[in-house]
Formats: structure tokens, C-alpha cells, sequence
């Protein structure tokens, strides 16, 4: 009987590509923005806080990451989940480094969360915008 299971996680090379293509895509919409990329287990693998992004937005940006990775669903699918529900409206915003808009994608392979990806820095439409871009040009799903 074995007592433990294998996880697939995102390679620190396939981070930084993430991470470069957010930037070519951030930087064609002209937007500077902070760029998180996470293992499955939603600890930090690559980081990048473009020339002139906001501050604030680099913490936004890995917990969006963190989010995702840590419930395998996009942010912007929170507030849906949890507009029409009081009790986890009003108890789950109070979870740390819970992100509940968008910017925050699962990274998947074969139906298996293997990562994050979070953008911070613009608007969350231009943040999610940039995030499928880049996922896109690695070939990998946006879900």
C-alpha cells in the first residue's frame, strides 16, 4: 500500500514563459502590470512588476494566483459563486488572500491544476485580458 500520491506542478521555466508573455501582452495594451505565476500548491515561482506598475498591485497579483491555484477556478468565477449566498458573501471575503475579481487563472494540463497565473495592474477586464493572452500563447486553456 503506498501512502503517497504524485503532483504535477508547473516547471520554473514554463513560469517565466507565462511570465514573459503577460509582459509582451501588458505591454501592447500599454498597461505596466505586476505578473505572478504559482506551483499547484500556490507558492511563488515567478514574480515580474513591470516599469511604472502599481505597488499595491504587486500583492494583488500573487494572491490572485494564490486563489486560483488554491480552488482550481478562475477569481472573476467568485463573485459569482457568492453574490446571491449571505452567509458565504459575508464569511468568505474574510479569508486571507482571497481575490474574488478577475485576473487569477488556474494553469491546467490534461484536466489537472498544475499552477496560477495573476495580473494586477489594470482594470481587472485588462488584467484578464493579459492573463489569457499569455496562457494562450503557450497553448494552454483559460478556465
Amino acid at each position: 500500500m503506498t501512502h503517497s500520491r504524485t503532483i504535477r506542478t508547473l516547471s520554473a521555466d514554463c513560469a517565466r514563459k507565462l511570465t514573459d508573455a503577460a509582459a509582451v501582452a501588458a505591454d501592447q495594451m500599454g498597461v505596466p502590470m505586476c505578473i505572478a505565476v504559482t506551483c499547484t500548491a500556490g507558492n511563488l515561482l515567478h514574480f515580474l512588476r513591470m516599469d511604472g506598475a502599481p505597488l499595491l498591485s504587486s500583492d494583488i497579483a500573487i494572491n490572485k494566483a494564490y486563489t486560483a491555484a488554491g480552488f482550481g477556478m478562475a477569481t472573476h468565477v467568485w463573485h459569482e459563486f457568492i453574490k446571491d449566498d449571505p452567509p458565504l458573501l459575508h464569511g468568505i471575503v474574510h479569508t486571507d488572500r482571497l481575490v474574488t475579481f478577475g485576473g487569477g487563472y488556474p494553469v491546467t494540463e490534461d484536466g489537472a491544476v498544475i499552477g496560477a497565473i495573476g495580473i494586477s495592474g489594470g482594470h481587472y477586464h485588462q488584467d484578464m485580458e493579459v492573463a489569457t493572452k499569455a496562457l494562450g500563447a503557450l497553448g494552454l486553456p483559460a478556465n
